[in-house]
């Protein structure tokens, strides 16, 4: 998952500093040992951008002169619809679920848009993602889907104590019973005493009674 206001998840300083590491010194020069550049034409980079910084009209017209797909992903394995969500442009995230982006594409952490827009705490993006998928079954794989951390969307919004995106993820079937890859639930990453923890707890318990 990319870092706010970090194009692709490092400010200029830490991204020298990474290239730096993955390059060495021989004889000859720089041997550069990182990834291979991914290349993004010029109309989806302007997409990005403007989904990045929630021009709705620039990203409208970079989707209007957009040859390739709307899910072809950045450095990061970021999507437009990744930046729009994890940015909290409801406008933006609108106009490309009307331009079927893809609700499945995932990050080079194994997010989907749903993860970022939960992360956020931004609930009318939330449900507007929600109520874009195909059908109940599609509804599930979204609330199911672990990142890299075994982290669902209902994690990231627990941990980020947001209790109306976890009160509309736990309506929509989420399962508050899910471990991560550290056998923590959604409740154990809320702090003791919030209203998160406790609504989570409430649930869970409602599960193993019903």
């Amino acid at each position: 998952m990319a870092v706010p206001h970090r194009r692709n998840g490092f400010n200029e300083d830490e991204e020298w500093e990474n290239e730096e590491d993955e390059r060495m010194e021989d004889d000859e020069g720089w041997i550069d040992l990182g990834e291979p550049e991914v290349h993004v034409s010029r109309e989806l980079r302007a997409a990005m951008d403007a989904a990045e910084v929630g021009d709705v009209d620039a990203l409208r017209l970079a989707l209007d002169n957009l040859n390739g797909s709307i899910d072809q992903p950045a450095e990061d394995g970021d999507t437009a619809l990744h930046l729009a969500c994890l940015y909290g442009y409801t406008p933006c995230v609108q106009l490309l679920l009307e331009r079927r982006a893809s609700l499945d594409s995932k990050d080079e952490d194994g997010a989907i848009p749903l993860h970022d827009a939960c992360a956020g705490g931004f609930v009318d993006i939330v449900q507007a993602l929600l109520n874009a998928a195909e059908n109940k079954d599609h509804i599930k794989r979204l609330l199911d889907t672990a990142d890299t951390d075994g982290d669902t969307p209902l994690h990231h919004a627990a941990r980020g104590e947001h209790l109306e995106v976890v009160q509309v993820l736990l309506n929509a079937g989420a399962s508050p019973n899910v471990t991560n890859v550290l056998e923590k639930t959604a409740a154990d990453l809320s702090e003791s005493g919030t209203e998160v923890r406790q609504v989570l707890d409430a649930a869970a318990r409602a599960m193993i009674i019903s």
